[in-house]
């Protein structure tokens, strides 16, 4: 980073502080390089932080379908990052959902594998077993994911992390999104099928909020 960490928690808190307070802001700090042409000159990175109003999505939850897009593999694009270049897939993706009448779009990965909704990574509940896709470098091991996982095991809710199929997803009992933007948010449809608000999802609700009510830096 072409600046301190402290200076960068600083900068947000400035960019903030030119909005009321409790304001529903999303931060989005970006770093670029100012040369280079194929190849960033990495030497020339500066950064630019973006605030701006994001009030907080409905817990009413929201519809997904499945997308015809696919996660690139990580030998076809820089997955481990998250890149701007990357934009574009999840974009294209979301544009299909919209058009369709959904919110959001379940991805897969180039062996079929669910691997995370467009904007926010996934949990299933199933006879009462909290499943998300094992992260397999073609899409984002988030913070909020991983949050939300300690939590739960916290509480002794065991997380297990591996292969999800299609099938899998939607014969679950419950469906819940994890992500900075809506932090813990339902799913009430995949394409035809619906899902109820289960106990597991609400109680991820409640732990995340308390944890983050309760969060000093």
């Amino acid at each position: 980073l072409p600046i301190s960490k402290n200076n960068l928690i600083n900068l947000c808190k400035e960019g903030a502080s030119f909005f009321e307070n409790n304001a529903e802001l999303y931060i989005r700090p970006s770093i670029f390089c100012e040369n280079g042409f194929l190849i960033p000159d990495a030497k020339s990175s500066k950064l630019v932080i973006t605030v701006f109003r994001a009030p907080m999505p409905s817990l009413n939850g929201f519809k997904a379908m499945l997308s015809s897009y696919r996660r690139p593999h990580p030998l076809m694009a820089p997955t481990l990052a998250k890149a701007s270049c990357l934009y574009a897939n999840t974009s294209l993706a979301l544009s299909e959902a919209k058009s369709n009448g959904f919110d959001n779009v379940v991805m897969r990965d180039g062996e079929e594998n669910v691997v995370e909704f467009g904007s926010a990574n996934l949990f299933i509940v199933k006879s009462n077993r909290v499943i998300t896709p094992e992260w397999n470098k073609t899409f984002l091991n988030g913070i909020t994911k991983q949050r939300v996982i300690s939590l739960l095991k916290n509480e002794g809710i065991d997380v297990i992390e591996t292969k999800v199929s299609t099938n899998d997803l939607l014969v679950a009992d419950e469906v819940f999104s994890t992500g900075n933007f809506g932090k813990v948010l339902p799913v009430r449809k995949i394409d035809k099928v619906e899902y109820e608000i289960g106990s597991v999802c609400n109680r991820a609700i409640q732990l995340y909020q308390k944890y983050a009510s309760t969060y000093k830096d």
